[in-house]
């Protein structure tokens, strides 16, 4: 079993800034690869980044060169930089993590960008 818990979400102006972290317990030896989904109204739950064990990443198109995924292995954590937001990044962020056949997922935050 694995637990996740993410932190960071918020109300940022269009153009700002925020980290969103999402710590991992449990069974964290099995995980192969973590990251961050979002899920805005009416729309369906969209993979934005993950990582992967061996450190490869993958990102959705609409947010390549504005945000970065990364991970501390010591603190379990894995953290999405997100830059120059827009409103349509408006959405629940949910951290998921793959341990072998099954799927974790974390219990969302919000993330609204507005003026």
């Amino acid at each position: 079993q694995v637990q996740l818990v993410e932190s960071g979400g918020g109300l940022v102006q269009p153009g700002g800034s925020l980290r969103l972290s999402c710590a991992a317990s449990g069974s964290t030896f099995s995980i192969s690869v973590m990251g961050w989904y979002r899920q805005a109204p009416g729309k369906e739950r969209e993979l934005v980044a993950r990582i992967f064990r061996g450190d490869g990443t993958n990102y959705a198109y609409s947010v390549k060169g504005r945000f970065t995924i990364s991970r501390d292995n010591a603190r379990n954590t894995v953290y999405l930089q997100m830059n120059s937001l827009k409103p349509e990044d408006t959405a629940v962020y949910y951290c998921h993590a793959q341990a072998d056949l099954s799927h974790y997922w974390g219990q969302g935050t919000q993330v609204t960008v507005s003026s």
